[in-house]
């Protein structure tokens, strides 16, 4: 249920409203808008009767239900879509089109930043790189941990680009968020609700992808976990899902961008990448998922795919990225965004 405050309705109004809503048990979640706040109560839905009576107070104009099962990530619950800020000076979300682009994984000083320092020149606005890399072979490499993440806090000073890499466990939580800017939830990860919980309750922004055979509600309720914790910067991620077909590694489910659109305020990106599993369906696709209407793109980016560790095959040379960048800006002009300029 959320509570509607009349417009104006006083700061210490407010707060008694919060106050008797938590009496009955429930957990509170306010939004202040332009114009009106809206008081979330969650708790036991069979009770949320006792919640009709909160009409009688001063103050409050309705109490409504939220239908949907995904309450916080609702477009009920907030109609203006979210703005996530990672770093100091990037937003996805926004007027401008965010372009996360890197290595799949962390190897060594120099590929990390050699890669940062071109992507940056290129365009892009948030360097993603992984330290902790989820496997299906426990003989595959497993990237390089701590280390990684150093070199990654390294690449940032140099750059200033402000970084997202993947979580795997909440053992982790506390020195992955000592170093990055954004934690990333892969998609094998996506309904561990146990780790869910903990970055809901970590603060640092939230990039949760969809997994292979989620359904966009499970999706939902996935971020649903983070937001219910308290942690409202969360951005969606669609990289492709298990169908039927081989010719590409997952099926890139552009449809999924409109839907989320409408149904969530939380910002959506898209992974070609991972999406396609080729480097050279990636362009194309990026281009459609911009025309889609998706926040922003994640791409991987190699200085030499050839010798990578993990997912060459997917990863754009810097050449490739280049034209990438540069085919990309009359589309984001055609939806009304702004892409950080190429140096150079």
């Amino acid at each position: 249920m959320i509570v509607v405050m009349e417009p104006g309705a006083p700061e210490k109004q407010i707060d008694t409203v919060v106050r008797r809503i938590e009496e009955l048990g429930y957990r509170t979640h306010v939004l202040r808008g332009v114009e009106k706040t809206v008081i979330a109560a969650l708790g036991d839905e069979r009770e949320k009767m006792r919640l009709q009576a909160l009409r009688s107070l001063e103050y409050v104009e309705d109490v409504v239900p939220i239908l949907k099962p995904h309450k916080l990530a609702s477009r009920t619950w907030k109609k203006e879509s979210s703005l996530v800020p990672v770093g100091p000076d990037v937003a996805i979300g926004g007027p401008e089109f965010v372009v996360i682009a890197g290595p799949c994984s962390v190897e060594s000083e120099p590929q990390i930043m050699e890669t940062a320092t071109v992507v940056k020149s290129m365009g892009a606005r948030i360097l993603r790189g992984g330290a902790f890399k989820p496997r299906t072979s426990p003989y595959a490499f497993q990237g390089l941990e701590e280390e990684g993440l150093r070199l990654l806090a390294k690449a940032r000073e140099q750059t200033g680009l402000p970084i997202v890499t993947e979580l795997l466990n909440p053992y982790h939580l506390e020195q992955v968020a000592e170093y990055a800017d954004m934690i990333q939830i892969g998609a094998r990860n996506v309904q561990n609700f146990a780790l869910l919980k903990e970055v809901g309750r970590a603060k640092l922004p939230v990039l949760l992808k969809r997994g292979m055979s989620t359904t966009i509600d499970e999706f939902l309720m996935s971020a649903e976990y983070v937001l219910s914790e308290g942690n409202a910067n969360v951005v969606l991620c669609e990289r492709g899902i298990r169908t039927f077909e081989t010719a590409t590694r997952n099926t890139l489910d552009l449809a999924a961008v409109c839907v989320l659109k409408r149904h969530t305020h939380l910002p959506v990106i898209v992974d070609p990448s991972h999406g396609t599993g080729n480097w050279q369906y990636v362009t194309p696709m990026a281009l459609a998922a911009t025309g889609a209407g998706a926040d922003g793109l994640m791409i991987e980016v190699h200085p030499d795919p050839t010798v990578a560790w993990s997912d060459g095959p997917q990863s754009l040379r810097p050449d490739k990225f280049r034209e990438l960048m540069q085919k990309l800006r009359p589309f984001v002009a055609a939806a009304e965004r702004t892409l950080a300029p190429m140096e150079g």
